[in-house]
């Protein structure tokens, strides 16, 4: 099965590209995901147990980097589809 997991890390702020936002696409790029950054928050996608190790791992990594609230949101993705709103980078 195949998961695609979409977050944002907050507080946002607009001058510098904050800790724990490098944090999160840190730790989704080192899972090995293919990951696609948009204007309101990060998707990316993999294999179940990746995914779920990798959502894990960002909401320890970012709280310790400051973040102050994560959104998250998993999908299962169907093999002959891409979910709403998904893009590439």
């Amino acid at each position: 099965m195949r998961l695609m997991v979409e977050f944002t890390t907050e507080p946002f702020e607009l001058d510098t590209f904050p800790e724990h936002a490098v944090a999160a696409r840190r730790v989704v790029d080192e899972a090995g995901l293919a990951v696609a950054v948009g204007p309101f928050g990060t998707g990316a996608e993999g294999e179940a147990q990746q995914v779920l190790d990798a959502v894990t791992k960002l909401l320890r990594e970012t709280l310790d980097a400051g973040a102050t609230r994560i959104s998250v949101q998993v999908s299962v993705l169907d093999d002959d589809k891409t979910p709403e709103g998904v893009g590439t980078q």
